[in-house]
């Protein structure tokens, strides 16, 4: 029973703690100029056309349909990278880190199926009309 106290209680310090000091670093000073990471962070928020994709939670979202000629952007808008390859190798991104992209343009007809290698269980399609 002490156990658990003490460990409720180291627990409860280490959020209080955490959660005051996210407080405190996230905080703008009026005129204070913005950190490289936070305007990083803050661009990560992408346009929404037709052929972009958001990765927000490790996942894609839906398939997305686009017409030949058409270049996708994938926005990576999670806090964790993510990488977007082909299962036919056709197109492979670098890892990507939060509020960075990747564009690919599709100029064959087809179902394109896609997958983040880093967390395999992410996938998703392309169709290209």
């Amino acid at each position: 029973m002490k156990a658990k106290f003490i460990y409720g209680a180291l627990l409860a310090s280490a959020l209080t703690l955490s959660t005051a000091e996210a407080a405190t670093k996230h905080m703008v000073q009026p005129g204070a100029k913005k950190s490289p990471a936070v305007a990083r962070v803050a661009s990560a928020t992408p346009p929404k056309a037709a052929s972009d994709v958001t990765i927000k939670n490790f996942n894609f979202g839906p398939a997305i349909t686009v017409a030949a000629g058409s270049t996708v952007t994938w926005h990576n808008s999670d806090g964790e990278p993510h990488t977007v390859v082909s299962a036919d190798g056709l197109f492979r991104s670098a890892a990507l880190d939060t509020g960075e992209t990747f564009s690919f343009k599709f100029t064959k007809t087809g179902t394109f199926k896609y997958v983040c290698t880093i967390h395999p269980r992410m996938v998703s399609t392309v169709t290209v009309k």
